[in-house]
């Protein structure tokens, strides 16, 4: 099976997911500055999680020039990211909803661990399918990035009961990591 329709589908359920999370922002009702103060906080939120997901999806678009065929665990694998990406948009929510309060900032860390792993599964399934020599197994290599990001989300968990500034931060700081596309990749694809 090629990639076109694994491509299409996983761009077509990340648009959705986007788009739930836009859905979720309500302009304030009075036209002032104080106003839009009190919903800096969703806001922020949104921006926050919207930039994650578009990480995401940038990174999988780039793993993705690097597969020739798909099997079974790869489109199984993908699913399993796709999935977890769909929970944020629920997770952002119940967080704004409630404060910032301590178990929906955890659930809301937790909820970017969870598509950090399926994304390396992700990877380990089309390194398997196309062999260690391959364009994706040597860029990835050891993979610092791969490898310190679900450190830093679980750290964001237990941070969450202490303050959500903290988890928020460790978030941020994930996505300030992989901002760039993944050059490795585009490295790889250009040298052979």
């Amino acid at each position: 099976m090629g990639k076109e329709r694994v491509l299409a589908f996983s761009d077509g359920v990340i648009a959705i997911i986007i788009t739930i999370m836009v859905l979720e922002l309500h302009p304030p009702e009075a036209p002032t500055l104080s106003a839009l103060w009190q919903v800096a906080p969703t806001l922020l939120s949104y921006i926050l999680s919207f930039l994650n997901v578009a990480i995401y999806w940038n990174n999988h678009h780039h793993m993705m020039h690097t597969v020739h065929r798909v099997n079974g665990a790869i489109l199984w694998a993908n699913m399993h990211l796709l999935f977890w990406l769909s929970l944020v948009p629920f997770t952002t929510a119940w967080m704004d909803e409630t404060g910032g309060a301590a178990v929906p900032t955890a659930l809301y860390a937790a909820s970017f661990l969870a598509p950090a792993i399926a994304y390396m599964l992700l990877q380990r399934a089309i390194i398997s399918e196309h062999g260690h020599d391959h364009t994706l197994a040597r860029a990835v290599g050891k993979d610092w990035k791969g490898k310190a990001s679900p450190i830093a989300y679980v750290l964001g968990i237990p941070a969450a009961f202490i303050s959500p500034w903290i988890t928020w931060a460790l978030v941020a700081l994930v996505a300030c990591i992989w901002l760039m596309p993944d050059r490795r990749i585009e490295r790889e694809i250009s040298d052979h």
